[in-house]
């Protein structure tokens, strides 16, 4: 058998002796080098009062901008009533004070030693990046992050409480919760991971094939079934003409895995996560169709989450735990840290993965595989926001597809699973008036979607699963 190395692969067979005496490459012994100093920098800016200020209204600047997503008319707003009177009418709605008190406050903390699993992925930024930069240290947290193979595994762990937090797909806490495709164990998201982040990949043969009407018969691959993924894929195709369960096939394959299978021919194309769509690219194998902020500017993917036993058993470690991923969360939407943040995760214990390649990925200047530089500055996102409205889009897509059957009651889950706010039923049970800014509007493809009429719209599509 054919021996060959790979100085990105730390298992690789054939190891070079480095100068400094240790047993990796001269290439390993730089991406090292430049990753301490990166992580030093961003320790540097962390511990800045410039980027302490920045975090303390990072909640605050988030609900604004997920209340009025379009730039001009949120720019109108404040300009008009004021950041402090801006505040106090969101707070109405939102429960700001709580959730800047759970960013800020501290108590003695039940549970110390935590493991954390995460997926080798870009969506994982935060929870990683907090690891390095010692922010759940400076709660307390002695955490292990401990790359997993794949989703299901991150699925079976939680369930056997060998994990006490994970990365999860933002669709999982809602599966899991109500026993699809598992036992039912109730889990919930604390915050959305990244937005966007993800792309449609398809093979370089299929260069002239970019008209979805043309992939009758094409392979795809996903990452799991209950995944932005598998749905936004599933949508595309849809509005396309192609019926996802008859008119092509779609294969659950780990995101480190999907390179190789594009290679090999096994699949067509995939709906995946990144770094692996800049990956088939740097290798030459894919081109990249389209981004899925195409389909869905600011959707989730990836969330943060863990069980409800664990948080009502350890509540002041969950707050912790908090206040670690959404510090790094902050700093990871900074623009300015996104080549340092690059060269850290990049690191073989992380992503594994070229400098380059998730430096394209965070930074939003990549090579398209069709001969074009593009320059995408959301590409990816770390927007840490659960809006409920995002959870209801998901369980109108898991009905749609047969995932879940009968009737579903979208805004009881919804709250029950995504960790947002009991404001709406606070509200009510005092007859006020419950404002529609708590469950924001958004757009799929064009088509707005309302969570008030979920039903109606999960009813709406002509190709769907109907038996």
């Amino acid at each position: 058998m054919n021996q060959y190395f790979d100085p990105y692969d730390a298992d690789s067979p054939l190891l070079l002796k480095c100068s400094c005496g240790r047993n990796h490459t001269v290439a390993e012994h730089q991406q090292e080098l430049a990753a301490a100093q990166a992580l030093t920098t961003l320790q540097q800016r962390s511990e800045s009062t410039e980027f302490e200020a920045y975090s303390n209204e990072f909640i605050e600047a988030t609900l604004v901008k997920a209340l009025f997503p379009q730039d001009e008319v949120r720019r109108r707003f404040l300009r008009a009533v004021g950041r402090n009177t801006a505040m106090a009418a969101i707070a109405t709605v939102l429960p700001v004070a709580s959730l800047q008190a759970m960013a800020q406050e501290k108590g003695a903390l039940e549970k110390t030693d935590l493991k954390i699993g995460f997926i080798p992925i870009t969506c994982a930024t935060p929870l990683i990046m907090a690891h390095p930069l010692g922010f759940y240290q400076k709660q307390g947290l002695n955490v292990q992050v401990i790359k997993t193979a794949g989703w299901a595994l991150v699925r079976d762990k939680m369930l056997n409480k060998e994990y006490d937090a994970t990365h999860f797909l933002s669709p999982m806490p809602l599966a899991m919760s109500l026993g699809v495709g598992s036992n039912p164990v109730p889990m919930n998201v604390a915050t959305i991971q990244n937005t966007n982040g993800q792309a449609i990949t398809l093979a370089l043969k299929h260069k002239d094939r970019r008209d979805p009407k043309q992939w009758k018969g094409f392979k795809f691959a996903v990452p799991f079934e209950y995944s932005m993924h598998n749905f936004l894929l599933r949508y595309y195709v849809a509005e396309h003409g192609l019926n996802p369960d008859t008119d092509i096939q779609i294969r659950v394959v780990p995101p480190p895995e999907m390179v190789a299978n594009l290679r090999a021919g096994n699949i067509d194309g995939y709906l995946g996560p990144d770094p692996f769509n800049q990956r088939a690219v740097y290798e030459e194998v894919g081109f990249l169709h389209l981004l899925t902020k195409e389909l869905w500017n600011g959707h989730p993917c990836c969330a943060f989450g863990t069980s409800t036993e664990f948080i009502q058993q350890n509540p002041n470690t969950f707050a912790a735990l908090y206040r670690a991923v959404l510090t790094a969360a902050a700093m990871a939407r900074e623009a300015k840290n996104r080549e340092l943040i690059a060269k850290v995760i990049s690191a073989p214990q992380y992503l594994n993965q070229p400098e380059t390649v998730v430096t394209q990925v965070l930074t939003g200047k990549f090579a398209d595989g069709l001969g074009k530089v593009q320059s995408v500055p959301d590409r990816a996102d770390f927007d840490p926001m659960p809006w409920q409205s995002m959870a209801v889009w998901m369980l109108t897509q898991m009905q749609r597809w047969g995932y879940v059957k009968g009737e579903v009651n979208y805004r009881q889950i919804a709250e029950r699973v995504f960790l947002l706010t009991d404001a709406k039923k606070h509200m009510k049970e005092l007859d006020q008036t419950v404002p529609a800014g708590a469950y924001p509007k958004f757009k799929v493809m064009g088509r707005e979607f309302d969570p008030a009429k979920a039903a109606e719209y999960a009813r709406s599509f002509p190709i769907r699963k109907t038996a």
